[in-house]
């Protein structure tokens, strides 16, 4: 009978290439979110019906594997990222000025946006992340990600990951266009945040899987202001390096690290002769037998 120890796991170690590759990822969500919605003028509502479907497939392919792959992972990862940028302006924003440039009344097909507003929306996003921490919790499955090897207890990460992801970009863009901080000073206080996590890590009294969780949220929100801050024009205080130029490089960068990611997961499952007992040993003779 297979029990939860024989299962193979299905996600990654929280390391430090972890949260570069996290950064990495939900930069390059916030930068082709805004390519598709913002720059090719689909609108926030088609974009987050063709990125919700594009995470779904993600999903299932991630789900229907059986052992961790770093590219199937890190694809779900982004395209969570690339949604939950959609879903938040969708749920935020409105057709005003504000948020249509250059004399636009209307981007895209469908609604421009609920206009909710980050306050309204973040209240919302919070609801629904306890809520599903609440069911976690609740099923008696572990917040340890390295320790998740069911189909339910994957299923909760992911519905967790992108609710996260969504509250993420809403936060990082009320730092980058409502609260007076701009990319650069938004994205230097998630920083210092980030900074007083890791320094509570050596705290005996805070747990680790509370901080991780924290931690994710919070690394969306940097992700939001890197992306507008390489994306926007100058007078906005970005850099205008335009939102396809941006998200090419970083998708080069991100597909670089899953490489190397894979590259040391192979390493770490492939046992050399050092690591070969008398089973591994045994089985060669019969190899020889049946050439």
């Amino acid at each position: 009978m297979t029990t939860a120890k024989s299962v193979m796991k299905k996600l990654p170690e929280a390391t430090l290439a972890f949260w570069i590759m996290k950064i990495a990822a939900t930069t390059l969500g916030e930068t082709a979110g805004d390519l598709f919605a913002q720059t090719l003028k689909l609108g926030y509502f088609l974009t987050t019906v063709m990125l919700f479907a594009i995470f779904v497939v993600t999903l299932v392919i991630q789900l229907r594997s059986s052992r961790y792959n770093p590219f199937f992972y890190w694809t779900v990862i982004l395209s969570t990222s690339m949604a939950g940028t959609t879903m938040s302006d969708f749920m935020n924003r409105d057709a005003s000025a504000k948020y249509l440039s250059n004399g636009a009344d209307k981007l895209g097909w469908g609604p421009q946006g609920l206009g909710l507003g980050y306050p309204v929306g973040a209240a919302i996003l919070i609801s629904i992340l306890l809520a599903i921490f609440l069911a976690w919790k609740l099923s008696g499955m572990t917040f340890q990600i390295q320790d998740i090897v069911t189909f339910k207890g994957e299923a909760l990460f992911w519905a967790a990951i992108l609710v996260s992801n969504t509250l993420g970009t809403s936060m990082g863009d009320f730092l980058s266009d409502s609260s007076g901080l701009g990319y650069l000073g938004g994205a230097a206080l998630v920083s210092g945040a980030l900074l007083v996590l890791v320094l509570l890590m050596r705290a005996p009294a805070v747990p680790n899987v509370l901080l991780f969780w924290i931690a994710f949220v919070l690394t969306r929100p940097l992700g939001a202001t890197a992306g507008d801050f390489l994306t926007k024009p100058t007078a906005k205080g970005g850099l205008d390096l335009g939102t396809a130029g941006s998200s090419a490089v970083l998708l080069a960068i991100l597909f670089g690290l899953m490489a190397y990611a894979h590259l040391q997961e192979r390493k770490a499952t492939t046992p050399g002769p050092e690591t070969e007992g008398p089973e591994a040993a045994a089985v060669q003779p019969q190899r020889a037998d049946h050439s």
